[in-house]
């Protein structure tokens, strides 16, 4: 009989594609589906895509502001990355691809020319604690290497649930951050440590509930002892500062205000702050302590984050309680923009006399 000639193998698609006018047409084959959305950083609702005779799903979008976004297609309720698109979202479970629209960013995100940059170091450790092989990354700024005696502030900044260690720097950019602005003496220079925020690997509910005091564990025992012995630090609370975004968050409220004697500046951004009563039962039991005042306790929140609810009255017990701090409130949701900005505006005011509090 004769041979089937193999089926031709469908042209690839061009995803995402940035046109000249500044509109972004997004783009998949998925010749079966029924139903395909796309969900993007820049736009909490998704947008419906539609299909063509070869089965190519896309949707072109106005004028998305210069940044760094993540998305992702739905496929009939099946979340994914964009098979067309190699750049990755760092994530413990990657399902977001990430666009890159140039142009001037409202965060100093960009590599400038002129710039000196600092170096961020990637550490494998035995965690003592946990039983377990762990990763951390740790930037150290420009003029690190040739200032053999200079000891440096540090600042401890942890991610949220879907992320890893390498967020921060991978698609947060905090080290390109930090080069600006140490660069323009808007920041001092300051080392910076990013920990891996899951504790117990698992996804069962017990193992979550479990996480938040194994990770305390670890950083306690395993992460502080190890960079404060690696690098040179300042090894005292005025010159410690812990700042997480979202389960990071909490987890930086609860060491920090736990651990006034090692964190005089604690931060949370789009804080997962479920029960502040128990975990923070120390805090609350001397709040405003003589023998280690907080240098600057900052809360920010967007106001279409779903956890808006839950900062807002945070800040209305800190409040009731007379406990100084600075919380605001911004445009935006749980997302990364957001987020980038909120770095860019609290590392200024770290390590130096801070802003009058609420």
């Amino acid at each position: 009989p004769a041979a089937t000639a193999p089926a031709a193998r469908p042209a690839p698609v061009r995803s995402p594609e940035i046109h000249a006018d500044g509109t972004v047409t997004f783009r998949l084959r998925a010749p079966t589906a029924t139903l395909v959305k796309m969900w993007g950083d820049w736009d909490g609702e998704g947008n419906d895509m539609t299909k063509d005779a070869d089965g190519v799903w896309s949707v072109t979008l106005g004028s998305i502001p210069p940044n760094i976004y993540a998305y992702s297609f739905n496929i009939d309720g099946l979340t994914i990355a964009d098979p067309a698109n190699g750049a990755l979202k760092p994530m413990r479970s990657p399902t977001s691809s990430v666009l890159i629209v140039p142009g001037e960013p409202p965060v100093p995100i960009n590599r400038v020319a002129g710039v000196p940059h600092g170096v961020v170091h990637l550490h494998d450790y035995d965690s003592q604690s946990l039983g377990a092989a762990r990763r951390l990354r740790v930037y150290t700024p420009p003029g690190y290497d040739a200032a053999k005696r200079t000891r440096y502030p540090v600042l401890y900044l942890l991610h949220g649930s879907g992320d890893n260690e390498s967020t921060w720097t991978e698609f947060g950019k905090a080290h390109l951050i930090l080069d600006n602005l140490i660069a323009a003496k808007k920041a001092v220079p300051m080392i910076v440590v990013m920990t891996d925020g899951h504790a117990r690997n698992s996804t069962a509910p017990e193992a979550r509930a479990q996480n938040t005091s194994a990770f305390a564990a670890d950083f306690l025992t395993d992460v502080m002892p190890l960079v404060e012995s690696s690098y040179r630090i300042r090894a005292d609370r005025d010159h410690r500062a812990i700042v997480g975004l979202s389960m990071g968050g909490n987890q930086s409220l609860l060491i920090g205000l736990n651990h006034r004697d090692l964190f005089a500046w604690v931060g949370g951004m789009s804080s997962a702050i479920r029960d502040p009563d128990q975990p923070l039962a120390s805090f609350w039991a001397d709040p405003v302590s003589k023998k280690t005042p907080l240098r600057l306790l900052w809360l920010r929140i967007g106001r279409d984050d779903y956890l808006l609810k839950e900062n807002r009255a945070f800040d209305a017990l800190l409040t009731a309680k007379n406990i100084p701090h600075d919380y605001a409130e911004s445009a935006g949701g749980h997302i990364w923009p957001v987020w980038r900005s909120y770095l860019a505006d609290l590392a200024p005011l770290l390590f130096q006399t801070p802003r009058s509090a609420r």
